[in-house]
């Protein structure tokens, strides 16, 4: 079979390199599958993705699309034109796409309409938030999809609520674990940890990006105000996103325990998080990485995709206004912090299922 993996923010690549590997090994043990990875360019950085592609032991892209900037209108149309000649100069017999950015929904549209197969990795889940751009790409991509990979039951209950089928559901666990559990032996201290004089769990990370969070300077600076407030003194390391960045200069934050360093790479990020006493942020994928490594976990969110990392892990939402912030950072300190569990098949093997049903779809 010829497999077209699409990959358009960082994020997808750690969903894609697990896949990437389990082929290449089906592949030497003779196994008909191929693949060609096409990157949209949606996030671009040169630096960051040389480094990446590098940590994550990923090939370069067979083809980068190079679409990035623009609206959301913009991009989407920009991939959508991009993908459909690469498409038609490479057919396949199935587009794998996976997460829910605008490459998800734009190369799952081309697709189908080429009557191409698609399949979705990390397929229904929801936070019921349309203000969301992900929830969009999410239910869009959903409604198009053949074949659906799934991380929970939950996710599998959402798909057939929405019609799919049950020979068109395959939990299989969660690919984002899969790329944690293969590198957590290769970790990397980053130089920071020593030029501030960090101990192990002795201070906090933080990450923002969200707009309800990060595009509103009076509420960013609440937020950031009641965070070095409360956190007893201890260090608060602030990997700064660029979108946040731009707020952020001229906000005139001050505080002693308050860093703001550059972005990490994937290795030395969560050689910090392992490491920290505990998490603030608003994205979803670190509180899947938190929950495996039962490191607390405070999300700055009204909502979340990812509801097993709370009923299971070791994640607490607590919304976006800044008053929640002390009566959450007071039960950690309080050593009241829930312990956690890992929720079912997130045991590093998912990408080998989906290769194994892959194989059995395509005998």
């Amino acid at each position: 079979m010829n497999l077209s993996l699409i990959a358009g923010a960082r994020p997808n690549f750690m969903k894609i390199a697990p896949i990437i590997h389990v082929i290449k090994q089906a592949q030497q043990n003779g196994k008909n599958i191929n693949y060609r990875l096409v990157h949209t360019g949606q996030h671009y950085d040169q630096k960051m993705s040389d480094t990446f592609f590098t940590e994550l032991n990923i090939p370069a892209p067979d083809a980068n699309l190079g679409c990035g900037g623009g609206t959301q209108a913009e991009q989407t149309a920009a991939i959508m034109v991009a993908f459909e000649k690469e498409l038609l100069a490479h057919p396949a017999d199935l587009v794998m796409v996976v997460g829910d950015v605008t490459s998800t929904m734009a190369c799952s549209i081309v697709a189908k309409k080429l009557n191409t197969k698609v399949a979705h990795v990390e397929a229904g889940i929801r936070s019921w938030d349309l203000t969301m751009p992900e929830e969009i790409n999410r239910m869009v991509t959903d409604a198009l999809a053949d074949y659906y990979f799934t991380t929970t039951e939950l996710a599998n209950q959402n798909l057939r609520n929405t019609g799919a089928r049950e020979e068109q559901i395959f939990f299989v666990g969660n690919v984002m674990i899969d790329t944690l559990l293969a590198n957590i032996e290769r970790l990397v201290k980053p130089a920071v940890f020593d030029q501030l004089g960090l101990k192990e769990k002795e201070y906090m990370m933080l990450t923002l990006h969200r707009p309800a969070n990060v595009d509103e300077a009076d509420k960013l600076k609440a937020l950031m105000t009641e965070i070095v407030s409360n956190v007893h003194g201890l260090p608060v390391i602030f990997p700064i996103h660029p979108r946040t960045a731009i707020m952020f200069t001229d906000l005139g934050i001050e505080a002693e325990n308050l860093h703001i360093v550059d972005p990490m790479g994937y290795l030395e990020f969560n050689y910090m998080v392992q490491h920290a006493k505990a998490v603030i942020t608003d994205s979803g994928g670190i509180t899947e990485e938190t929950t495996v490594m039962g490191i607390p976990c405070i999300t700055l969110r009204d909502n979340t995709e990812r509801p097993e990392t709370i009923t299971i892990g070791t994640n607490e939402l607590i919304g976006t206004n800044p008053a929640a912030i002390k009566p959450a950072l007071d039960k950690l300190f309080a050593g009241e912090w829930k312990k956690g569990g890992i929720p079912e098949l997130w045991d590093g093997k998912a990408a080998v299922r989906i290769v194994e049903k892959l194989e059995i779809l395509y005998r």
